[in-house]
């Protein structure tokens, strides 16, 4: 197979089509090989580009036709999806994702270590973990309201609350039979999340660039090691606006002619990366109030200009762009004085 020009590759969970192109962009084969018998097929072919959709285990066969000298880039799915001709079938997503490969300035996804992904994990597990426990908080709230309990604001609040309505008469025994066991489960989570947090310390504690991205107001724990384990160095990026772009918060723009319209944002990527950036961003808000460098002069005016909410996407959009000129040129954050 000497005239491979590029491979295509349209991943599945146990059938996988492979389309391969010549130099004229004429397809050589087009064919279904089960997952057994894949990487025995790629490692006999010569070594070439090969494009996928970035989608569930691609990064993982990334990695692993990197390893048999292949060259892997990994797609944007909305990018490939007006290329797909005919049918829907894995055939023409094939030719689909060969045809998109030969796009000029096509922006790629990079392609995640190992021990990004299990960093990575590591958070989706966790955001998991704290959405069940606003669950089990929310419902006994509205349980004993029902009883005409109504509890502070707070984990702190909710636990007095509990442990004081153990002993108390207001509740029948069945009943606070019931919240000890909401009561366990809660604790049960919340432990689960502190071990899962001390993993993510343990990752902070022994990656430089994390430090670096933590010195930047507003960031802490969760954000700093999820942005560092999606872009480690910020090498997939030529420069900061790309990123920017790529977590969708840049405003879409609706033009013709002579007539351009700026709107929301874009909300392309990820979205967990998306949420935990504004949330910093109203951090960092937060801690400007109290500061008068130039740094924080700026953020204060955007909010009296912009109003809160718009100001803290600013902020993130702002917060990320910064990280990823500090990550490359491996420095840290530096305030500078307003005059």
């Amino acid at each position: 197979m000497n005239d491979i020009k590029l491979m295509a590759v349209d991943l599945a969970k146990n059938i996988f089509q492979v389309c391969a192109l010549d130099k004229h962009n004429n397809v050589l084969f087009n064919k279904k090989i089960k997952r057994n018998q894949l990487v025995k097929f790629m490692s006999q072919q010569t070594p070439s580009p090969v494009y996928m959709e970035a989608c569930y285990s691609s990064n993982y066969w990334a990695r692993q036709f990197n390893q048999m000298k292949h060259q892997s880039f990994l797609i944007p799915a909305q990018h490939v999806t007006p290329f797909v001709r005919g049918n829907k079938n894995d055939h023409n997503d094939a030719l689909a994702i060969a045809e998109c490969s030969k796009r000029p300035n096509l922006k790629f996804v990079p392609v995640k270590t190992e021990r990004q992904q299990e960093i990575i994990a590591t958070h989706r597990i966790r955001r998991r973990l704290v959405k069940s426990r606003t669950q089990i908080n929310n419902q006994t709230r509205g349980l004993l309201s029902d009883f005409g309990i109504i509890i502070g604001l707070g984990p702190l609040n909710f636990k007095k609350a509990i442990y004081a309505l153990q002993t108390s008469e207001i509740l029948s025994a069945q009943f606070r039979l019931n919240l000890l066991s909401l009561k366990q489960e809660l604790d049960f989570i919340s432990d689960k999340i502190g071990r899962l947090e001390e993993s993510l310390t343990e990752f902070y504690d022994s990656d430089p660039n994390c430090h670096i991205v933590r010195s930047i107001p507003g960031y802490g724990l969760i954000t700093t090691t999820l942005l560092t384990a999606m872009i480690d160095k910020g090498q997939a990026f030529s420069c900061a606006p790309d990123v920017g772009v790529w977590v969708g918060l840049t405003p879409k723009q609706y033009a013709s002619g002579d007539k351009s319209k700026l709107g929301g944002i874009t909300k392309r990527g990820d979205r967990y990366l998306r949420t935990v950036l504004v949330q910093a961003a109203q951090t960092a808000i937060n801690w400007s109030a109290k500061r008068d460098d130039h740094y924080s002069l700026w953020i204060k005016q955007l909010v009296l200009r912009l109003g809160r909410k718009k100001a803290a996407v600013a902020v993130a959009h702002k917060m990320i762009k910064l990280a990823w000129t500090l990550l490359q040129k491996q420095e840290v954050f530096r305030l500078k004085p307003s005059h």
